[in-house]
């Protein structure tokens, strides 16, 4: 991982990180109607995560952005509940530890924010994905929560934070 930098999203990451989940949903052929594909906040990101307790980050690669990942408070939902939020890497970044880090650095985040639980929404087919998730004590939900507006992503999982 040598000359790999994890940060906080800056704004002129907007563009780019727009385009790399972009980039996910065709590679994997993710629906993008109720999915963070027609998130209205796409192309701003760095906008939408300076919002109160929510954060978002960035993985680079010798200037190049190659994942991502952030939280924010879970919308229609307890104030102690928050929501992973667009977890994404390129090929090139999966299968190294990054996401591991990644999530280890949103976890901490949501600690340090006060949060409770954390949730999350995802495809079935993203296996690798929810390995990791497991991996950090998500486990699966029966129903839904809050009001994320993906009602395309059926798969529910939730982590106690203590």
């Amino acid at each position: 991982m040598e000359n790999w930098v994890l940060r906080k999203i800056e704004k002129k990451d907007n563009q780019s990180i727009a385009q790399l989940i972009r980039t996910v949903f065709d590679e994997l052929d993710i629906p993008k109607v109720g999915t963070a594909y027609a998130d209205p906040c796409l192309d701003l990101m760095f906008e939408e995560y300076t919002k109160p307790k929510s954060a978002y980050f960035v993985v680079e690669n010798n200037g190049k952005i190659i994942g991502g990942a952030g939280l924010a408070p879970l919308e229609n939902e307890a104030e102690t509940i928050c929501e992973l939020q667009k977890f994404f890497f390129l090929p090139e970044a999966r299968g190294l530890g990054v996401g591991s880090r990644m999530m280890g650095i949103c976890m901490q985040a949501a600690k340090d924010f006060g949060f409770e639980k954390c949730y999350l929404e995802t495809m079935p087919f993203m296996h690798d994905a929810q390995k990791l998730y497991k991996k950090f004590g998500f486990e699966y939900i029966c129903a839904p929560m809050g009001s994320t507006g993906h009602d395309s992503c059926p798969v529910w999982m939730l982590k106690d934070l203590h």
